[in-house]
C-alpha cells in the first residue's frame, strides 16, 4: 500500500505568497487536452480559492460538529451557508450586529450563502409564487414572510458572505414541462432584477452568481444559459440538479451544459454529490460544487474510502481494530479504530460524529485536491483512467441522487499520490 504525502501539503490550498487580486478575479490556470476539465482560482475578499473544489455544508453557519481548525486541517477553502436559515436564526441583522458571519464563526477563509430559494420552494403548502417573489410561512414557527430578488441580496449582504447566490425558482425533478418552462421564465426575470439592484444592495467586494434553471430539457437550459451569460455576474451555477431526476441524466445536463458556460467565469453545480458526481461535473469542466452527503452520511455511519462506503454499524467491526482506511492520514484514522466508532455511534456519542466528519470530509477534500493538483500537472487523463472505474463502480448510483452504495468488496484501493 501507498504512502501519503503529508496531509498538510497533500490538502494545501496552493495559494501561499500569491499576490492578492481583486474580488471577482477568475484565472484559468490549468486546462485538460482532451476534455472540458481546467484547474482554476478565484480570488475573494477573503483569499483565493483554487478550483476545482469542494464546498462544505454548514447550513446555520457551523459544519456540525467541526470548528473553524478542524475545517481548515481537513482541507476546506470554502464553505457554504444558508441564509433562509441564517436570515431567521439568529437573524441577519443579529448577525450584521455581531461583526458579520467570518466573525461569529471565528472563520477567516471565503463563504458563500446561497439564497434561500430552494428551502422556501420545498414549503409546499405554505408558499405562494408570483412573479414578483414569493410568500410563505416558516418551517420554524409559521410566521410570514416575504422573499424578492432584492430581499435575498440584502440578507446575504448583512451576512457577510463573500460569494452571494441569486433567487431562482428550482421546481421539483418530476414537474411538468409547462412549470419548468415558467420557472426558467420567472428566474430570468429575477436574475434580471439582481443583476439591476446588487450594485446597491451588496457590500463592496461581495461577488454574485446567476443559477441557470431548466431541469433536464438542454435545449431549455442552453436558453436560460443564453440569457444569463451577459449580465453582470461574477460566476454562474447550474440549479435544480441532484433533486431526485436519474443520476445518468443529471451527469448528461451537466457533460452538455458546463463546457457551453463562460469560461471567463467560475462555473459551479449546486448540491452534488457522491465522488463519482464530483469525477463527472469536473470532466464537464466545473469549478465548484457542495452536498451535504460527507457531513450526512458520516453521521448515520457511513465513512468514505477509495474502495467504497463502510457502514460503521455492522456489527464485524465491533472487535475490528484497524483504522477506517489504513493509509488516510486525517485525525481520526491516525488514532481511532473501526471498533471504537462503532461503539460510539452505539452509544449515540456526540464524538462520533465529529471524527466521521473530519475523515468524510478529509477523503472529499483529498479526492477534489488530487484532481486539481492532476489537471496543473498535464495528468488528468491518466488520473481519471487510474480510479475512474474505482470511483464509479463504488461510488456510482443508477437511482436518484443520494443513494446509498455499501463498501466494495474485494481489493483495497490506496489513494492516488500528489501530483
Amino acid at each position: 500500500m501507498t504512502t501519503r504525502a503529508d496531509p498538510r501539503l497533500d490538502l494545501s490550498c496552493e495559494t501561499s505568497g500569491l499576490q492578492p487580486r481583486p474580488p471577482g478575479t477568475f484565472e484559468v490556470l490549468a486546462q485538460d487536452s482532451g476534455s472540458p476539465a481546467r484547474a482554476g482560482r478565484l480570488w475573494t475578499a477573503h483569499g483565493p480559492i483554487d478550483t476545482p473544489c469542494f464546498m462544505p455544508v454548514g447550513t446555520y453557519g457551523a459544519v456540525k460538529g467541526l470548528d473553524a481548525d478542524d475545517l481548515r486541517e481537513v482541507g476546506a477553502q470554502i464553505i457554504l451557508g444558508n441564509s433562509y436559515h441564517l436570515g431567521h436564526r439568529p437573524g441577519s441583522a443579529r448577525v450584521a450586529a455581531l461583526g458579520g458571519l467570518h466573525r461569529m464563526m471565528a472563520w477567516d477563509r471565503p463563504i458563500l450563502t446561497d439564497s434561500g430559494g430552494f428551502q422556501v420552494f420545498s414549503l409546499r403548502g405554505l408558499q405562494k409564487i408570483d412573479d414578483a417573489g414569493v410568500s410563505y410561512q416558516t418551517h420554524f414557527d409559521g410566521s410570514r414572510h416575504r422573499m424578492t430578488p432584492e430581499s435575498v441580496l440584502a440578507t446575504q449582504a448583512a451576512l457577510g458572505s463573500d460569494i452571494c447566490m441569486i433567487l431562482d425558482h428550482c421546481p421539483p425533478a418530476d414537474a411538468a414541462p409547462a412549470l419548468i418552462r415558467a420557472a426558467v421564465d420567472r428566474s430570468t426575470r429575477w436574475a434580471e432584477e439582481a443583476a439591476r439592484r446588487r450594485g446597491e444592495i451588496l457590500q463592496p467586494g461581495q461577488l454574485c452568481f446567476g443559477i441557470v434553471q431548466g431541469g433536464t430539457d438542454v435545449a431549455l437550459r442552453r436558453e436560460h444559459l443564453k440569457a444569463l451569460a451577459d449580465l453582470p455576474f461574477e460566476g454562474l451555477a447550474l440549479g435544480g440538479l441532484s433533486v431526485g431526476e436519474p443520476i445518468p441524466e443529471m451527469h448528461a445536463t451537466m457533460a452538455a451544459i458546463g463546457p457551453e458556460m463562460p469560461a471567463n467565469r467560475p462555473r459551479y453545480v449546486m448540491g452534488i454529490g457522491t465522488p463519482h458526481d464530483l469525477l463527472a461535473a469536473v470532466s464537464s469542466g466545473i469549478d465548484m460544487f457542495d452536498c451535504v452527503m460527507p457531513t450526512r452520511h458520516a453521521r448515520n455511519g457511513q465513512l468514505f474510502t477509495f474502495s467504497g462506503r463502510l457502514n460503521i454499524r455492522q456489527s464485524r467491526f465491533r472487535d475490528d481494530d484497524a483504522p477506517i482506511d489504513a493509509a488516510c492520514r486525517c485525525r481520526c484514522c491516525a488514532r481511532y479504530s473501526r471498533a471504537y466508532l462503532r461503539h460510539l455511534h452505539e452509544q449515540n456519542e456526540p464524538l462520533y460524529g465529529r471524527l466521521a466528519t473530519i475523515h468524510n470530509l478529509y477523503f472529499y477534500q483529498q479526492w477534489v485536491g488530487a484532481l486539481r493538483r492532476a489537471l496543473r500537472s498535464g495528468r488528468f487523463e491518466a488520473l481519471r483512467s487510474e480510479f475512474s472505474s474505482i470511483i464509479s463502480t463504488v461510488y456510482a448510483e443508477t437511482g436518484a441522487a443520494d443513494g446509498n452504495v455499501d463498501e466494495g468488496a474485494g481489493a483495497v484501493h490506496s489513494a492516488p499520490e500528489p501530483a
